[in-house]
């Protein structure tokens, strides 16, 4: 593409007419496909070419970034390969026309170059093939010659450098960054970043330095070097320019939580630094000092869990990984400067703004100092809530409800119960506060005394509680009801295995169930309902408030059913004239599908019976929407139908087998396929061999839900598992599927994960557990069918994986996967008898059974014994 074409097509891609646009889209895919190398040198001539558009230089530069970055970690490789397949000397002009470009004159176009430079950086640096990159921004930064300009985009250009690679290097295969080209960024970014620099200088790099600390953990081993840096960000916190002194306290933050094992030395300068901070400075850098306690609160928590964790076992943590306890030896003076700035709250904001401010800041803040310190939370803070919970000055009325309510989370009953205890009379009197703020904070604080301390309100205050918030849910703001409804919501979920209500048949939220139910539907129907998620939140009240009914409430239960249903149905009439109404209407419509399905739940199958039909009906309207969330719902309710019913369920198999298989087919919405073949074993183990005349279609489905390589991975595991369903529920008219289920079993029986990769472990091993369903079912279902003999040419196949699953025991399978092949072994043992004595009889069976005894789970060790005597017997017969 000519240089004119280019400059053209570029400015056409911004053009409103679609035609014009779509055109041009496609040229510059075109000229990507047909010569990458001359593309990439096109766009960065069109980018570097003084006198140009400003607009086009731009647009190239963006194009050209576009072409090294994809969201995708499979595209994004793609995309480097792409880059590295081009010749070492065409890239070398290309690189050199780019970076040449942070030299403009035109700031558009130098910071633009930056970003595309950072681009090219990222996949050549970890390789060492762009040395001469740093050496440019180098010289560019440091020369006294150099306009101030280029020396921004320099340090621009080397923050977005490192920012990527702290993004793109954990998720590549590419190499560690290597300690030469580390220190080299450091230096010019140390450089930049002297107190003796002009603030936009030293604002870039502080931003650089904050986004080169995820790789500079070998300069932050070496004390001199450890010590230069905080050096210097402590210094650029005293700058005179705010952005600096709030980057700067960004990167002291990005310390804290990679490198809190280096901060003993330097916490006293922090402590000091932080606190005048966040007492004196503007609210943006104030709020990036609390941060910092924010995050030295959670790191903290996280290393006190691990502690806990090793503990169990009688391990210890390494010395790198131990809490010191800063924030417990700071609460006596953290806690009094949270407090003040929760007194600081914005009086301009209205109260349904989620407005971040410093009141905001230290709220949150509390909180997590509070889940880290626990009950030594309680002493340093409640004399100051006493204090002002009634005070006459709003603003401190509101900051100590605030303060009350973000230490909830931390301690024990034990340690705050009294407290809540004397709180709820003052709480529920403050719902009705003459100031907005005050009683939104209130209700909110109500709703977590609900979710963490319920046990802890007085019994005698419980009428008026429930009252209480039920009397907001018509006459509050949508932001103050949604907290009223997410208060009802706790309380029902307090009732969660209530002993008291299957003996007594009743519980303490009975008498309140019909007005309940009638005030929640009405804020369904509020016209601002779908503020603050007033709707969703009143919904969820509504579902807790069912699965934890109490015995006599049943009858208002099913008088509920049909309200519901008969919502549904309307609900399909319900005007849809713009996306914002379409949204509603359907996300109504998974709401009350997802009632349908709690009340279901808690019914027989004689009450449920007679509204099936409609019911089903219903659900396959939903069905014909395209809404994914919707299809979930429908399909979740579906399975609790076809649970009660069972085999009953049969005939509304024709009128579901459409949706059910395109459900099975949405790869797309992937959730909704694993949705779907849930309801798919659901419905094999309800209606068994009625499934026959559609599994020829389902299996087809699944199949191909294998094959393809862009599914989700998250589907594969049930979609095995589910072969073992319909093979319980065919039998013996299991056979023409047995094979190609068998040769998917074993593909996908190899694959494995790195020791290091806890979350593809984690994967792998429900994956086993998938094809161990499968197995045991195909195994039980041909057996009882009479024809186990089929499966008896693939038996080596899967002992293999029972073997390859021993050897791998220590390493990377879990209990749940061992107990599935112990259960295995013991049904093809009482399947087959003396035909696999040979196999059986391998020492790594011995030695899965031996394991499965070991981890002294009841469950597991019950298999253990019943699988050893079927062992046995097999090998003496």
């Amino acid at each position: 593409m000519s240089a004119p074409d280019l400059t053209t097509t570029l400015l056409s891609c911004q053009n409103p007419d679609p035609t014009v646009r779509t055109a041009a889209e496609a040229a510059l895919a075109s000229a990507e496909q047909t010569n990458l190398a001359e593309f990439f040198l096109a766009l960065a001539n069109e980018l570097a070419t003084e006198g140009k558009d400003v607009t086009v230089r731009q647009l190239a530069g963006l194009h050209f970034k576009n072409l090294l970055v994809a969201k995708d970690d499979v595209l994004q490789a793609e995309k480097h390969d792409k880059w590295k397949a081009i010749p070492a000397e065409q890239r070398s002009v290309i690189k050199s026309t780019v970076i040449g470009a942070i030299r403009s004159p035109v700031p558009v176009a130098r910071h633009t170059a930056a970003q595309a430079c950072a681009e090219i950086a990222t996949i050549e640096l970890p390789y060492q093939q762009w040395p001469e990159c740093l050496t440019i921004l180098m010289e560019n930064v440091t020369s006294a010659s150099v306009d101030d300009g280029i020396k921004i985009s320099s340090l621009e250009c080397l923050g977005f450098t490192c920012e990527r690679i702290g993004v793109t290097l954990p998720m590549s295969a590419s190499p560690e960054i290597s300690p030469e080209t580390t220190d080299l960024m450091l230096t010019t970014i140390v450089d930049g970043i002297r107190a003796d620099r002009p603030n936009p200088i030293r604002y870039a790099a502080a931003k650089a330095l904050g986004n080169s600390l995820a790789f500079t953990r070998k300069n932050m081993e070496t004390p001199t070097e450890r010590n230069m840096i905080f050096q210097t960000i402590c210094e650029a916190t005293q700058s005179e320019d705010a952005l600096v002194r709030e980057a700067a306290y960004d990167c002291i933050v990005q310390i804290a939580y990679q490198y809190y094992d280096k901060l003993q030395e330097y916490m006293q300068t922090l402590f000091q630094l932080t606190f005048a901070t966040i007492r004196n400075d503007v609210e943006k850098v104030a709020q990036q000092a609390i941060e910092f306690w924010s995050t030295l609160a959670e790191v903290e928590q996280e290393l006190i869990d691990l502690a806990n964790e090793l503990a169990e076992t009688g391990e210890s943590p390494p010395p790198e990984s131990v809490c010191v306890g800063y924030v417990k030896a700071a609460l006596d003076h953290l806690c009094p400067l949270l407090m003040e700035t929760l007194t600081k709250q914005d009086e301009e904001a209205e109260v349904d703004d989620d407005v971040w401010n410093l009141s905001m800041s230290g709220a949150t803040c509390l909180g997590l100092v509070a889940g880290t310190v626990e009950d030594a939370i309680v002493g340093p803070i409640m004399p100051f809530v006493q204090q002002h919970i009634q005070s006459e000055n709003w603003r401190y009325r509101e900051a100590a409800i605030m303060a009350f309510s973000s230490i909830l989370i931390g301690p024990s009953d034990e340690a705050i119960g009294p407290y809540v205890n004397q709180s709820i009379p003052i709480l529920l009197a403050a719902l009705s506060d003459s100031n907005d703020l005050v009683k939104d904070t209130t209700a909110w604080t109500i709703g977590r005394i609900c979710e963490y301390h319920v046990r802890c309100i007085p019994g005698d205050t419980f009428p008026t509680l429930v009252n209480g918030l039920a009397v907001k849910l018509l006459t509050e703001t949508p932001r103050i009801a949604s907290h009223a409804c997410y208060g009802i919501h706790n309380l029902a979920k307090a009732f969660e295995n209530d002993d008291t209500a299957a003996t007594t048949g009743t519980n303490l939220l009975s008498p309140y169930m019909p007005q309940l139910f009638q005030t929640l539907l009405q804020v369904v129907d509020r016209e601002d309902a779908s503020e603050s998620n007033l709707r969703i939140g009143a919904f969820e009240a509504i579902s807790m408030l069912i699965q934890n009914a109490a015995p006599d409430v049943k009858n208002v239960l099913l008088q509920l059913l049909p309200v519901i249903i008969d919502r549904l149905a309307k609900s399909f009439h319900m005007a849809a004239l713009t996306n914002e109404d379409k949204e509603h209407k359907e996300g109504v419509q998974g709401l009350l599908c997802g009632l349908i399905q709690v009340i279901s739940l808690k019914s027989t199958k004689e009450e449920l019976f007679p509204y099936c039909d409609a019911i089903l009906t219903n659900f396959i309207q939903v069905l014909q929407t395209k809404n994914a969330t919707c299809h979930e719902e429908a399909f979740s309710a579906t399975s609790a139908i076809v649970n009660i019913l069972e085999g009953d369920f049969v005939k509304y198999m024709g009128a579901l087998q459409p949706f059910l298989m395109a459900g099975l087919r949405n790869f797309e919405a992937y959730t909704v396929c694993i949705v779907a073949v849930g309801l798919l074993g659901d419905i094999c183990r309800a209606t068994e061999a009625a499934i026959a005349p559609y599994c020829t279609e389902i299996m087809s489905a699944l199949v191909d839900a294998l094959q393809n390589s862009s599914l989700h991975r998250s589907v594969k595991p049930p979609v095995l598992g589910c072969f073992g369903d319909i093979a319980l529920a065919l039998g013996a008219g299991y056979e023409p599927y047995l094979h190609v289920s068998l040769m998917m079993l074993s593909q996908a029986s190899l694959t494995r994960a790195p020791d290091d990769d806890d979350d593809l472990i984690d994967y792998v091993n429900t994956l086993r557990e998938g094809i161990l369903e499968a197995y045991t079912g195909i195994v039980q279902g041909l057996n009882d069918g009479n024809r186990i003999d089929l499966i008896l040419p693939y038996v080596d196949g899967i002992f293999g994986f029972l073997e390859m699953l021993a050897q791998n025991r220590i390493n990377d399978i879990d209990n749940e996967v061992l107990g599935k092949a112990v259960g295995l072994v013991g049904d093809i043992a009482s399947s087959f008898g003396g035909q696999i004595k040979t196999q059986i009889s391998a020492p790594y069976v011995m030695e899965l059974l031996k394991e499965g005894h070991a981890t002294e789970d009841p469950t597991i060790v019950e298999t253990c014994k019943w699988a050893h005597s079927l062992v046995q017997q097999v090998l003496a017969a």
